[in-house]
């Protein structure tokens, strides 16, 4: 979507959030309406104030009125909350409803869309566009109906005591009709722009912040901040261009209002109208089109916001018009054996010039250990993708069991493996809730029992509420090795047939891979594994080893045959095994 698409259909789609409330719209406008009336009245009492009570000195009018301008002020601060309060109600439900329906898009939404959007746009989608889009719902309407309302108003009034003076403001009409045409395209334009230049800011916060230790080791500082100020700044930029278009179009209609109010005073000055005219009905007519000004002005800038507001509908419905995951599957499985297959594997990435894997064939039975070698970027993280549906392969077959992953509903396929990786993922919230992550029924036996064999219990008693401790945002309350150690508790918390373990010791000190590889070796106990491995020191009891480079498998066997083979694992091993001498 974007700005080009006509307001009327956005609107109309955007109006399905509104259905829900239809009686707060009714009591937000009878109060708005109520609200305008009110004012409206009170500036029709002004021609019998003037002529009957100073002009024929009728001093009655005045008595009645001080005994009702207090009533009439109260009913129209009841008014002007219903209206207020109820609309705003509606607005902050509106923006509750779209963030969660944008936030659960999010979820389901597959890994590509993901990798291809910066997570600080998306985030902005949620924190800012949704709340443009309450503006729109809100306060939008609250004008658009009160100052609309009012200045129905204020022309009955003018009309009734002076329909000849009156009649000027008619001619003015279809001039203020083009410029907010013209103007309201200028608006979606420029609010689009803001909507992605607040997306852009806020990935530049996200980076610092992830970020922060490197910019702080490199001496980052200068850097990040002039590239911050010139996001900042083209922000300003856009914003200041929505101001210029609000201000130029308000300016317009008002020199458009006042060049009517100039047509009306040159003719009331004319012979035959200023026999017509009493003092009080020439004050009416000029005071209610000295009045009109403001609420013009009103309706003129609520454009902007309810085009900003259309604007941000238009980013919103963007992410939710995306597809989700296709579930192709319809096979529903509790729990496999684990038997894994690959026939003929091919798979690119998307815009991807060549194959991340090619013609790949291997089966690892129950309970074996299949260890994938090679040098950075050459598809060993890509197989374990394709077996979690992450993405699927373009030919060849994938099977669990004899069963074609795709066949496999998708919540049942991924039920099937636990995955430890070098990127540990955790939330802020307990370790024990860490480790039983998403499960249904959380067991608190089950739990220490996995944190037991994961070590996970060697450094829990440090916190002063054990395993009810929050680590946490990414588990930054952890060292390294600790946040390990908790996302291999967790994979034994899921005991699931097939185990994935990518690089999951690469990064560790000594002491914390001795603990970490026991508790792997725990964990593979029963279980089919898949290892992506660094340290061929990790992998040398496994079943079979692939060595895979740019794509392909070159070798296969275990340790030992590979090393007699003497081809590129056997020259791995060593080239590993000579920088350990030298350490």
């Amino acid at each position: 979507m974007n700005e080009s698409i006509p307001t009327q259909p956005l609107f109309r789609r955007f109006s399905v959030y509104l259905k829900d409330f239809k009686l707060a719209f009714v009591v937000a406008i009878i109060g708005m309406i109520g609200y305008a009336s009110v004012d409206a009245w009170v500036f029709s009492q002004l021609q019998p104030i003037i002529d009957d009570s100073l002009g024929k000195q009728n001093y009655e009018n005045l008595r009645i009125a001080a005994f009702f301008v207090v009533p009439i002020f109260i009913l129209r601060g009841v008014c002007s909350f219903m209206g207020s309060y109820t609309l705003s109600w509606i607005g902050t439900k509106v923006v509750m409803n779209m963030r969660q329906e944008l936030f659960e898009k999010y979820v389901y939404l597959p890994v590509e869309y993901h990798n291809n959007h910066a997570s600080g746009g998306l985030i902005s989608k949620v924190i800012y566009d949704t709340e443009q889009v309450s503006a729109a719902a809100s306060k939008a309407l609250l004008t658009l109906v009160r100052e609309g309302a009012f200045v129905i108003g204020l022309l009955i009034v003018m009309f009734y005591y002076s329909w000849q003076l009156s009649l000027v403001f008619l001619l003015i009409g279809p001039v203020v009709a083009v410029i907010v045409s013209v103007v309201s395209k200028r608006f979606r334009q420029v609010s689009k722009s803001i909507q992605q230049s607040m997306g852009n800011l806020t990935s530049s916060v996200e980076q610092v912040i992830k970020g922060h230790k490197v910019v702080l080791m490199f001496g980052g500082q200068s850097q990040e901040k002039n590239r911050f100020n010139q996001k900042n700044n083209h922000n300003r930029q856009q914003n200041m261009k929505l101001i210029v278009a609000r201000i130029l179009s308000v300016a317009s209609i008002q020199v458009l209002a006042s060049i009517a109010l100039a047509v009306v005073l040159y003719i009331a000055s004319l012979p035959y109208m200023v026999e017509e005219l009493t003092p009080g009905i020439f004050t009416t007519v000029v005071v209610c089109m000295t009045m009109l000004l403001k609420p013009l002005k009103e309706l003129t800038t609520v454009n902007s916001e309810f085009q900003r507001g259309m604007a941000a509908c238009a980013s919103v419905f963007e992410v939710l018009d995306q597809q989700i995951e296709k579930d192709t599957g319809d096979t529903q499985v509790e729990r496999l054996a684990g038997k894994i297959e690959f026939d003929d594997v091919t798979f690119s990435y998307p815009n991807s010039a060549s194959p991340a894997l090619k013609n790949i064939s291997f089966t690892a039975e129950v309970g074996q250990t299949l260890a994938l070698v090679g040098r950075s970027g050459s598809g060993k993280s890509t197989i374990s993708s394709l077996l979690t549906r992450f993405y699927n392969n373009q030919q060849g077959q994938i099977r669990l069991d004899g069963i074609p992953i795709q066949d496999i509903k998708l919540q049942n396929l991924r039920k099937q493996f636990a995955l430890v990786s070098q990127h540990v993922i955790l939330f802020n919230d307990t370790i024990a809730n860490n480790i039983a992550y998403a499960s249904k029924h959380v067991n608190r036996e089950k739990i220490i029992e996995a944190a037991k064999i994961a070590h996970v219990d060697e450094f829990v008693d440090l916190y002063p509420d054990g395993y009810d401790f929050v680590i946490g945002e990414d588990g930054a309350n952890l060292s390294g090795g600790q946040r390990q150690r908790i996302a291999i508790a967790r994979a034994i918390y899921l005991d699931a047939p097939i185990l994935i373990l990518d690089e999951a010791t690469s990064a560790l000190d000594t002491e914390s891979e001795r603990l970490i590889q026991d508790a792997l070796e725990k964990l593979q106990r029963g279980r089919t594994s898949i290892v992506v491995a660094h340290r061929l020191s990790t992998i040398e009891n496994a079943d079979k080893i692939l060595v895979i480079e740019q794509g392909e498998i070159i070798e296969s066997g275990d340790h030992k045959t590979l090393l007699q083979q003497d081809g590129a694992y056997a020259q791995l091993h060593k080239l590993q095994f000579s920088e350990g001498i030298k350490e």
